[in-house]
Order: C-alpha cells, then sequence, then structure tokens
C-alpha cells in the first residue's frame, strides 16, 4: 500500500486484521489513529505500547501494519526506506515531508497535530498578558527559531491570547468527541 485510499481499501476488506500500533491508551498516537478510524470506518485493532520505541519497533517488524506517529521519531526509518509514509496529518503539508500528502486531501476535514503554548494563570494582569504575547510572537517571528522549530518537524502558530483560547476550546471539543465515541480510557 503506497497510498491513503489502497490503505483505506485494504482495511476496509480486512476488518478487525490490521494492527494499530500506539504510544499507549489515550496518547495523541492512539487517538490520531480513532479520529482516523472515525472518519473513514475503517475497524483497526489498537494495540498500545510503552513509549514510540517499541510500537515503532513493532511496525519495522511487520507485528502491527499502522502507527500514526510522529515524522521526527521515524525519519532515520523514512530515510533509509525502512518505513514508507502515506500522509501526514496535519492539515497543511509538512516543511519536513514535503512530498507526502495530508490525509485531509484523501479524507475531507481530517485534522489531527498537537501543539505547545504557554499559559499564565486566570488572573493574571492584561497588560502583562499583551506584553507576554508581543514577546513570544517576536521570538516566532525570528527566522532561526523558526527554522529549529521546522527542524523538529514543528510550524509555528504566532497568535493572540485570544486565538489561543479559541484554539484549546475547539481542540477540547473535538478531541472529546473523539475519546468518547471511541471510549478511550488512558493507562
Amino acid at each position: 500500500m503506497k497510498t491513503v485510499p489502497e490503505f483505506i481499501a485494504y482495511a476496509k476488506a480486512n476488518p478487525g486484521k490490521v494492527r494499530m500500533a500506539s504510544n499507549g491508551n489515550g496518547t495523541t498516537a492512539h487517538v490520531t489513529g480513532e479520529l482516523f478510524k472515525l472518519m473513514t470506518g475503517v475497524d483497526m485493532v489498537h494495540v498500545p505500547y510503552r513509549g514510540p520505541e517499541p510500537a515503532l519497533a513493532d511496525l519495522l517488524a511487520g507485528k502491527a501494519q499502522v502507527r500514526f506517529g510522529i515524522p521526527l521519531e521515524s525519519m532515520e526509518y523514512i530515510k533509509t526506506g525502512k518505513l514508507s509514509v502515506l500522509a501526514v496529518t496535519t492539515a497543511a503539508r509538512s516543511e519536513m515531508l514535503p512530498n507526502i500528502p495530508t490525509v485531509g486531501e484523501f479524507v475531507p476535514g481530517y485534522e489531527a497535530s498537537a501543539f505547545f503554548g504557554i499559559g499564565a494563570p486566570k488572573n493574571a494582569p492584561t497588560e502583562t498578558i499583551q506584553i507576554l504575547n508581543k514577546v513570544i510572537n517576536q521570538v516566532l517571528a525570528d527566522p532561526k527559531m523558526k527554522a529549529r522549530i521546522a527542524d523538529m518537524g514543528d510550524t509555528v502558530l504566532p497568535g493572540s491570547p485570544a486565538d489561543f483560547g479559541r484554539l484549546i476550546t475547539d481542540e477540547t471539543e473535538k478531541w472529546g468527541k473523539v475519546i468518547r465515541a471511541a471510549n478511550v480510557k488512558a493507562d
């Protein structure tokens, strides 16, 4: 299988036979796969591991057929051809893998990505929040910082505190639905 449509067709033709390795119950890798299952209607067996290394090892050994992981964790295997990438789960193509399509190109509306942000106590002064936001956005706009973040396979998302608040609210709602629908339980 070399494409997402081929993988979906294979998984639908072999319900319950595709083993989906994850870094553990409730991890980003797990719920990203669960979102894929919900949006495509495929029946894959979730196999939780204790971290990315054993999940990747079993994927490479053929004991699992798919893994929704971070490209940086697998890059040496991707570069040597030991691992194939069908798609990235982000909304846009990855700068690290620009020729690899997104899942959303085949499954409309599919997008899964993790994010990091900086928070402050609820009652922090508005002026302090504005100053921090300005400085953080300036740092994120620095070409050296953007390049360093891109080297890790990530993308900069500058914005306002309100933008970040909306992102948190939207992602909490989205992943809450996935977790409830798939009955995900953390270890």
